[in-house]
C-alpha cells in the first residue's frame, strides 16, 4: 500500500482488477465517496499487488482529517509541512480504507498491517484509535531526530541518554513529526528496527525497546553469478579503464594493469555517510602511497546526486579525445595489417619503415597532439550549481587532491546516479560496482546500510564501521570479517583521528595486496551472501508477525515465548543458529490461515 503518482503507475504498474473480494468492495465503498483508489501489480520480480491511494484527489479532506487527528490523538500539523500533511491524507485513506476491509471479512481471517516509517504511521495511530480489529507492526529504518542530529555533527551515541528530546525537535521544527513517529511506535503491538545499534537508538529517542530486530535482506539470486562473477569483474573493470583513459587523457602516465579503483555511493549526506572521514583518509593514503614509492595508483569515484547543470565541457572532452584516438588507431592498424598481409603473401620479410608511410606518421601525430593537455583532469563531471559551498569539492581543496601527475589517489566525483546510457560512463550501478575492487562506506549514522551488502552479494569487499547495522551485523555473525573483505571500522569508541588512520591502514594494506590475494578475497567475500538472503533474514519478519497476530488477538493467538522466539541477530554467529519459522509455531484456535491477508504501507 503506498501513495499514487501519476507518471510512476503508468510504468512500474500493471493494472488489475483484485483477486480478492473484501478488498475490491472496500476500494469501492472509498471510490464511491469521493476518493481515488488503485489496484495492480508491480513491475518488479515477485510481481506483488499494490494498493495505491491518490493523495492529490482526498487533499479537499485535509482541514477536517486534521481536526480528526487532533481529537484522536492530540496531534496538530503544520499548514506549510506539505510531507507532513500527505502523511495524515495517506494514513487517513489507509484507517479507512482498513475499517472497509474488517468490515467486509468479519474476522476471517484477520489482517496483519506492517507500517514502515513515519510517514506511514499515521494510518496506524488512526487504526488504533478507531478500534479497527488488526494486527500492526511498525518499523523504523532511522528514527528522525538521530538523523538530523548527525546531520549537524552532535557527538549522537555519546550522548543518547543526554538529549532533551522535545527540545532538540523543537529546535528543529519537526516536533509534530517526532509525535507521529514516538506515538506510531507505542501503538503499535510490535515495534521493530532494522539493526541493533537502530534498536539502542529508537529506545532513547523514542522510549520503547525494539520487540524483534528485523535485518534488511537482499535477493541474492538477483545478483547472483555462480563462477561468472570474477569474469563479470574483468568485464566491467574494462569499461570503467576505458572512462579513466577518457577523463586523465594528457595526464595518463600510470599503468592501468596497477589501478585500483574505491567507490563510495549513496544520499548526498556528507558527515552521515563518512564522506568526510573517507576523504581525509585519501589525503593520508595518497601520502603512504607516495612516501613508499609504490607503482600502484588509486582512483576513487563518489557516485553521489547533487545539484548540477550539465556534464562537465572538459569530461565530455575527454571521452569524445579518447574515441577520436581510439578511431584513428583503427585506421593506421587496419592499413598496416594490409601491407603487412599482402607483403607476407609475397613471401618477402615486410620492410618495417616502408609499411608506415609519411600520412600514417602525420596522423599519429595529430592524435597524439589532441592529447595534449594544459589544465588537471577535472575531479568532477557535471558543472556544480553550488561548487564554492559544495563540502565534497571544499574538502577536496582543502586536502590539494587535484588529480597531479605525483598524486597516488585521483577523484572523480559524478553528481549523478549512474546510467547505461550516459554519454560519459554509460554503466548501471551493478556494473559499476562489480568493476571496481573496493567499496568504501565509514557511515557515521547508517542504521542498516545496503550498499556494503550489495557489494558482498556481488564478491566485491567493502569497508563499513561499527556504528552501521550491517557492520554491527557482521562483527556478530563473521569471526574475522576482515578476512573476507569486510572492513570494520571503529566509529564508537575511537576519535575520529583514531578512525581515521584505521580507514587509512585498511586501504594502504588493500593496495599492496597482489592480484592473486585480491580474487581469493573476492572469492570469500562472494561466500557470505546466503548470510544476507532473504530466505534466512525473512524469518525475523515471519517471527513479527506471529508476535502481532498473539499480542492483537490474544484469544485466538498464542506464542511459547520460551521456546520459539527467534535467536536475534545479536546473538548469532552461524546460520545454523537461528530457528527455522513456519505457520507451524503459532497454536490458533481457528483453522483458516491467519497470515491471509498482510498489508504492507
Amino acid at each position: 500500500m503506498g501513495p499514487y503518482y501519476e507518471h510512476n503507475f503508468k510504468t512500474q504498474v500493471e493494472k488489475c482488477e483484485p483477486p480478492n473480494q473484501a478488498i475490491k468492495a472496500a476500494m469501492d465503498s472509498l471510490i464511491n465517496n469521493g476518493s481515488q483508489v488503485h489496484f495492480g501489480r508491480w513491475l518488479i520480480e515477485g510481481s506483488p499487488y499494490v494498493i495505491l491511494f491518490d493523495i492529490g484527489a482526498a487533499a479537499w479532506n485535509l482541514d477536517r482529517w486534521k481536526g480528526d487527528l487532533w481529537n484522536e490523538c492530540s496531534i496538530g500539523l503544520p499548514y506549510h509541512d506539505r510531507e507532513a500533511n500527505d502523511s495524515l491524507i495517506f494514513g487517513s485513506l489507509v484507517a479507512w480504507f482498513f475499517k472497509e476491509l474488517t468490515d467486509q471479512l468479519q474476522d476471517k481471517p484477520n489482517v496483519i498491517a506492517h507500517f514502515h516509517e513515519w510517514q506511514a504511521g499515521t494510518g496506524l495511530l488512526l487504526s488504533r484509535s478507531r478500534k479497527i480489529p488488526l494486527a500492526t507492526i511498525f518499523t523504523t529504518h532511522a528514527t528522525l531526530l538521530g538523523r538530523y542530529l548527525c546531520a549537524g555533527n552532535a557527538d549522537f551515541y555519546n550522548n543518547l541518554d543526554k538529549f532533551n528530546i522535545d527540545q532538540e525537535a523543537g529546535e528543529r521544527q519537526i516536533y509534530h513529526r517526532y509525535c507521529l513517529e514516538r506515538a506510531a511506535v507505542h501503538c503499535a503491538h510490535v515495534f521493530t528496527t532494522v539493526s541493533q545499534i537502530t534498536a539502542v537508538e529508537a529506545n532513547h529517542m523514542l522510549h520503547r525497546q525494539a520487540d524483534v530486530v528485523t535485518p534488511n535482506g537482499l535477493n541474492v539470486r538477483k545478483f547472483s553469478a555462480m563462477h561468472e562473477f570474477q569474469n563479470l569483474h574483468s568485464m566491467n573493470k574494462a569499461k570503467i579503464q576505458e572512462f579513466v583513459r577518457g577523463h586523465f587523457y594528457g595526464h595518463l602516465d600510470f599503468n592501468l594493469e596497477k589501478t585500483l579503483f574505491f567507490f563510495i555511493a549513496g544520499r548526498y549526506e556528507f558527515s552521515n555517510k563518512g564522506a568526510d572521514l573517507f576523504l581525509e583518509s585519501l589525503s593520508r593514503l595518497n601520502y603512504l602511497l607516495r612516501v613508499h614509492k609504490s607503482d600502484v595508483t588509486v582512483v576513487v569515484f563518489f557516485i553521489m546526486p547533487a545539484k548540477t547543470n550539465n556534464f562537465n565541457v572538459e569530461s565530455l572532452k575527454g571521452q569524445a579525445v579518447r574515441k577520436q584516438l581510439w578511431d584513428t588507431t583503427q585506421f593506421v592498424k587496419e592499413k598496416f595489417g594490409k601491407r603487412l598481409y599482402e607483403s607476407l603473401l609475397r613471401g618477402e620479410i615486410p620492410d618495417m619503415s616502408k609499411i608506415l608511410d609519411r600520412d600514417d606518421f602525420t596522423i599519429m601525430k595529430r592524435a597524439i597532439y589532441a592529447t595534449q593537455r594544459h589544465s588537471l583532469p577535472p575531479v568532477t563531471t557535471h558543472n556544480m550549481l553550488d561548487d564554492s559551498t559544495d563540502p565534497i569539492l571544499s574538502n577536496i581543496r582543502r586536502i590539494g587532491l587535484f588529480n597531479g601527475r605525483n598524486d597516488r589517489v585521483k577523484i572523480v566525483f559524478h553528481p549523478e546516479f549512474l546510467s547505461s546510457t550516459s554519454p560519459l560512463l554509460p554503466m548501471d550501478y551493478e556494473e559499476f560496482v562489480r568493476g571496481c575492487h573496493l567499496g568504501v562506506f565509514p557511515s557515521y549514522y547508517e542504521p542498516w546500510g545496503y550498499t556494503p551488502g550489495e557489494c558482498t552479494v556481488m564478491g566485491i569487499p567493502s569497508v563499513t564501521t561499527n556504528l552501521s547495522g550491517f557492520g554491527c551485523f557482521m562483527e556478530e555473525h563473521v569471526s574475522d570479517p576482515s578476512e573476507y573483505g569486510i572492513y570494520i571500522v571503529d566509529r564508537r569508541f575511537r576519535s575520529a583521528d583514531e578512525s581515521c588512520n584505521q580507514l587509512t591502514q585498511f586501504m594502504f594494506s588493500f593496495c599492496q595486496q597482489s592480484r592473486r590475494q585480491r580474487i581469493i578475497q573476492r572469492n570469500r567475500t562472494e561466500r557470505l551472501s546466503d548470510l544476507l538472503d532473504w530466505r534466512y533474514l525473512g524469518r525475523f519478519y515471519m517471527y513479527a508477525r506471529h508476535l502481532a497476530l498473539s499480542r492483537s488477538f490474544p484469544s485466538k493467538f498464542k506464542m511459547d515465548h520460551l521456546n520459539i522466539a527467534p535467536v536475534s541477530p545479536a546473538n548469532t554467529h552461524t546460520l545454523s543458529d537461528a530457528p527455522e519459522f513456519s505457520a507451524s509455531l503459532l497454536q490458533s484456535s481457528v483453522s483458516h490461515d491467519p497470515l491471509e491477508i498482510i498489508l504492507i504501507c
